[in-house]
């Protein structure tokens, strides 16, 4: 008699007295994760354990993390340039007055971070 999952084509492995079913997980993308794409995998892993568990045996996990890192680097750019713009931070003032420009800038990548990180890598809205 044949167990269901061998009627689903499932095939199993003698290892000592035991029989192991041959159960892989999908082969995942080799593409790469940066630092946005590592703090959305231990978001989910700490704090949303179901669709961390379901993506990695969806096999969607790391395409996943790659497309929020590339996203958060493309909006992070975006808002930058936008912030940079608006209060008038030019090469001008890097050139007049270098410590104001780099305490500018830190300030205006931080507040930028902080966007992109509550509204890209730590949504509430499912994965």
């Amino acid at each position: 008699m044949k167990s269901v999952f061998e009627s689903m084509g499932g095939t199993y492995t003698k290892s000592g007295d035991y029989y192991i079913p041959d159960i892989t997980l999908p082969e995942g993308s080799n593409r790469k994760i940066g630092k946005y794409g590592r703090m959305r995998h231990r978001y989910l892993k700490e704090h949303r354990p179901i669709i961390y568990s379901t993506m990695i045996l969806d096999g969607t996990l790391w395409d996943h993390l790659a497309e929020v890192d590339i996203a958060c680097n493309n909006r992070l750019d975006v808002l930058i340039s936008g912030m940079q713009e608006k209060q008038g931070i030019t090469e001008a003032l890097k050139a007049r007055d270098p410590m104001a420009w780099v305490g500018t800038m830190n300030n205006i990548r931080s507040c930028a971070e902080e966007i992109i990180l509550r509204e890209l890598v730590y949504e509430e809205d499912g994965a």
